[in-house]
């Protein structure tokens, strides 16, 4: 075991984790924030991206460990004073999502894209989401309801 501290949704937190703990179960299972999908385990859907010190990152990809003096960000830290994101906003303002099980690793993915670069074209876009898989949609909503905050 190992003690791991680190700052969720600007919470500190310390826990002991075993080394071989991912982020993702941290996340869901110890704090509750089940925002944080579990889609593949494999990396490969992108429903559990969060940010990381303001990277999206694949949390089924990190170790709780790997997360130790770090800060993460969730889809549940995103609402300021009980105020949607304005990505979140746009998702549902667009219809940017169906079932939702990839909304919130999108939504993080398009927080971190727009961080970088703040009026991306929708290349750019298409291009950050590629590691994020949504199966009800064609995509065109999502990448309209982040070009709408781009602008």
């Amino acid at each position: 075991m190992r003690t791991v501290s680190l700052t969720v949704n600007d919470v500190p937190h310390e826990f002991e984790l075993d080394p071989r703990e991912l982020l993702v179960y941290v996340l869901r299972e110890r704090l509750g924030l089940t925002g944080t999908v579990v889609g593949c385990d494999t990396s490969s859907c992108g429903a559990c991206t969060v940010l990381l010190d303001g990277e999206s990152v694949k949390s089924c990809t990190v170790l709780g460990v790997q997360a130790d003096g770090h800060e993460i960000t969730t889809i549940e830290g995103l609402a300021e004073s009980g105020a949607l994101h304005p990505l979140q906003e746009s998702f549902h303002e667009h219809h940017a999502l169906q079932c939702g099980y990839c909304t919130s690793g999108m939504v993080l993915a398009a927080v971190s894209l727009l961080a970088e670069n703040p009026s991306p074209s929708e290349d750019e876009i298409r291009h950050a989401l590629e590691g994020n898989i949504c199966r009800c949609t064609g995509y065109q909503n999502i990448v309209d309801a982040i070009g709408a905050v781009a602008q």
